[in-house]
């Protein structure tokens, strides 16, 4: 006879198998070390909720490989606002925790990276490397809006809060502005040994370059149940760092795995405001298999998918996401050299890909995007204006001696990278049940 006790476990379980597979988070069974910028002290020990420290590089530099770092909510920008962390050892990292730690959900409890443009160092805010075998990120908010530098009137749409983004090296000089830091949200190096990566339930937004970016080399990298918003050049590049590409496909060998899962992916701006080159959700690059499956993916630049770098068929899963508004199609493939595709959702079951299914195009009922925002990104462009005078006197000399012409060019952009509010996306989080991030 089954007792009350052996009933809980099967329903435990039950819940487990159930919301596993949506990206739900399961919070760690015992935390090592305690962080909280407003209560914390680095003097302390770390070790209970009651004496926590005050910053993350200090609770790295304590903790051993798998350590669980539990971080409270609050904003975060470095040790003494230096705007960039590193983690050189397998840690795993924690957030959305009450000030108490006594509950944790990264929306209620947002735990913000937000480094600033006064203070933010040309890094990537959160680096790690060297032994990178078990890290996890989870639960965190990453808005760099507030280290980019924006242009107070130009590309500005009418609502959304910024103009367009400034890349290096113009800033806003009127506001007394830093050029704005291109780097990453999170870069992730892993050693010759490789090892298993996972970033699952966060929030990337206002990225000057890339949401997250890593060479992989060996293991699995997961990135599942993260919302990605209006981040530069690609929201996702992974690729491999060993391995080898020889002449003859057939005898290429893979570094390791990537799963792209229950992910939510919007407004990826290009490289530059010209809107010619990047702007891709999910980058499949070399040497590396892709199981890409339950994303929302839309209102990308260039295109949700690329997979123009020549990596095996064989090597990809594109199954069950949700494509829209992607103004360089769903997918930018290249079956092979000088040739380039862009393909949408319906067009996939054509694709020879290891599995292609389920896919569809369509725009999710409901989906809480910043209107104004939405607005400016469907009547975005980008235009030129050349002034040649062909007769002025120093264009006539020129001629003479076989050199030539010059002009002036005015380009003009009516909205590129601007920033998103960090709040609004977190809207986004459990927006449509079965696809795209779910609430923790």
């Amino acid at each position: 006879m089954r007792t009350s006790k052996t009933y809980t476990i099967i329903i435990t379980l039950l819940t487990f198998l159930i919301l596993a597979p949506l990206g739900y988070a399961q919070t760690p069974d015992h935390i090592d070390w305690y962080v909280s910028i407003q209560s914390g002290k680095n003097k302390n020990d770390g070790k209970s909720p009651s004496t926590p420290l005050k910053n993350i590089d200090k609770a790295v530099k304590k903790a051993a490989a798998g350590d669980v770092i539990a971080v409270a909510e609050g904003v975060y920008a470095g040790t003494r606002g230096c705007g960039y962390i590193k983690c050189d050892k397998p840690v795993q990292l924690y957030g959305g925790y009450a000030l108490d730690f006594s509950t944790r959900d990264n929306v209620a409890h947002a735990t913000l990276f937000q480094p600033t443009n006064k203070k933010s160092q040309r890094k990537a805010f959160l680096l790690c490397e060297k032994n990178v075998n078990g890290l996890v990120i989870d639960g965190f908010i990453f808005d760099m809006g507030e280290r980019n530098s924006y242009d107070s009137k130009k590309g500005r749409p009418e609502g959304v809060e910024t103009g367009m983004l400034l890349l290096p090296p113009k800033k806003n000089r009127a506001k007394g502005d830093k050029a704005t830091v291109t780097e990453q949200c999170v870069y992730v190096r892993t050693n010759p040994k490789g090892g298993d990566v996972t970033i699952h339930n966060n929030v990337f937004v206002n990225g000057a370059k890339f949401g997250i970016q890593a060479g992989h080399k060996g293991g699995t990298f997961v990135v599942r149940n993260n919302v990605f918003v209006s981040n530069r050049m690609a929201a996702i590049e992974i690729f491999g760092t060993g391995g080898k590409k020889a002449p003859n496909p057939a005898n290429w060998e893979k570094d390791g795995h990537v799963e792209v899962a229950y992910n939510t992916i919007l407004f990826t701006w290009s490289r530059q405001k010209d809107f010619q080159d990047m702007g891709y959700g999910v980058r499949v690059m070399t040497k590396l298999s892709y199981d890409i499956h339950h994303n929302i993916i839309g209102g990308n630049i260039m295109a949700g998918v690329d997979n123009s770098r020549f990596n095996k068929d064989e090597w990809l899963k594109l199954d069950n996401n949700i494509f829209f508004v992607n103004k360089g199609g769903d997918l930018e493939y290249s079956p092979e050299s000088n040739t380039k595709e862009l393909i949408n959702a319906d067009e996939f079951e054509d694709l020879e890909f290891a599995s292609v299914d389920g896919n569809r195009n369509m725009i999710p009922e409901g989906l809480p995007v910043d209107k104004n925002y939405l607005q400016g990104y469907l009547s975005a462009r980008y235009s030129e204006q050349t002034d040649l005078d062909r007769n002025s006197p120093a264009n006539q000399w020129r001629s003479m001696l076989g050199m030539n012409l010059q002009g002036s060019m005015t380009s003009k952009v009516t909205m590129y990278g601007n920033r998103y509010p960090w709040k609004k996306a977190l809207e986004l989080v459990g927006a449509v049940p079965g696809f795209g991030a779910q609430r923790m």
